[in-house]
């Protein structure tokens, strides 16, 4: 079964690349020297974390999706 996520790419300005966090699965955090390289270990983090959440019993489908938006202030 697919599942898709929502990932948060976050420029790094002081190491370079960037860091990648998945709102819906807490503490899933990854990051990558490229945007292509961060998306690739955005993609493992998750599976990762998937199968964690399989070995523990967790219903996986009970994750709930992320809404992402923009607010703008000022």
């Amino acid at each position: 079964m697919k599942h898709t996520f929502a990932v948060v790419l976050t420029p790094d300005p002081d190491d370079g690349g960037y860091v990648v966090t998945v709102p819906a699965l807490p503490g899933c955090i990854t990051e990558g020297d490229t945007y292509e390289e961060a998306l690739q270990n955005a993609r493992d983090a998750i599976t990762l974390y998937l199968e964690y959440m399989r070995d523990k019993g967790e219903p996986i489908d009970e994750v709930p999706p992320s809404t992402i938006t923009f607010v703008e202030v000022g």
